[in-house]
């Protein structure tokens, strides 16, 4: 076997239960410790399937997982209670609260319930102390109303996944000490104006993630998007930055141990 290119790369949001790795999920994995991305946080988007999650963070060395619903998901899934949320991220494996958040570009479910869900996940996050993994699109200023909200009234950390928002999301993410995950997306010919926000964000609050199985980046545009291609993310990322892709690297991974710091406690599981 190939031995992993240094320094190691973590993959911070990614759906490895999603049946597109059913057929190859050994190889997938396999794959990203090749490619130097030696951990993976494989993300829960419905209750129904939080099984589902845990068993693939469960069957593989240094993966983990979340536990919560995604906004597309708030007016569809039954029993989202916060007690249940809470529960369940007592699990080891689980070191995160979502993804949750806001999506008013496609509008699954109705605003109000994305915003009542939405609310709960908060508090689903200060009472845990696990970081919040927050989806928004199209939705900047309710995002943040709420996440001050949330933040006036216990300890709220988390980060903005595969951002592609506005300056004005960027700085009142950073102001509440949340840190800006950068997806394929930063990669593609017309993201210039995420890369400017991306710019601006400081090297020690920046994740780097794929989101597999979309959003694939340069050159693999248009294929299904894996763990093992978070290499091209980051080296793009890094010469963006202006920053040697080892520091790059390094940073990133030390940015995930300080927020998923339950990774840590859990390495060696």
């Amino acid at each position: 076997m190939m031995t992993p290119p240094s320094p190691e790369l973590v993959d911070s949001h990614c759906h490895l239960d999603f049946p597109e790795f059913a057929a190859e999920l050994d190889a997938v994995v396999a794959r990203a410790r090749e490619a130097g991305v030696g951990r993976l946080l494989t993300i829960c988007t419905r209750l129904s399937k939080f099984n589902d999650v845990l068993g693939v963070a469960e069957r593989f060395d240094r993966m983990f997982c979340s536990v919560g619903v995604h906004p597309h998901e708030a007016a569809h899934e039954t029993d989202i209670a916060l007690d249940r949320i809470v529960t369940l991220a007592k699990h080891p494996k689980v070191v995160g609260i979502g993804e949750a958040g806001l999506d008013y570009y496609y509008d699954k479910s109705p605003r109000d319930k994305q915003q009542e869900v939405f609310r709960l996940h908060i508090e689903a996050a200060c009472q845990t102390g696990l970081p919040l993994i927050v989806h928004s699109r199209d939705a900047d200023e309710d995002t943040v109303a709420l996440l001050r909200e949330g933040a006036e009234k216990g300890d709220l950390k988390g980060v903005i996944h595969c951002f592609t928002a506005t300056q004005y999301l960027a700085d009142a993410a950073l102001e509440l000490g949340f840190f800006i995950s950068l997806s394929g997306i930063v990669t593609f010919k017309n993201a210039e104006s995420l890369r400017q926000v991306a710019k601006t964000v400081p090297l020690d609050r920046l994740l780097v993630e794929t989101d597999a199985p979309y959003l694939a980046p340069m050159p693999l545009r248009g294929k299904r998007n894996e763990p093992s291609f978070m290499r091209h993310t980051a080296i793009y990322v890094a010469d963006m930055l202006g920053v040697p892709f080892a520091e790059l690297a390094q940073r990133t991974t030390a940015n995930f141990e300080r927020l998923f710091d339950k990774t840590v406690q859990k390495a060696a599981t």
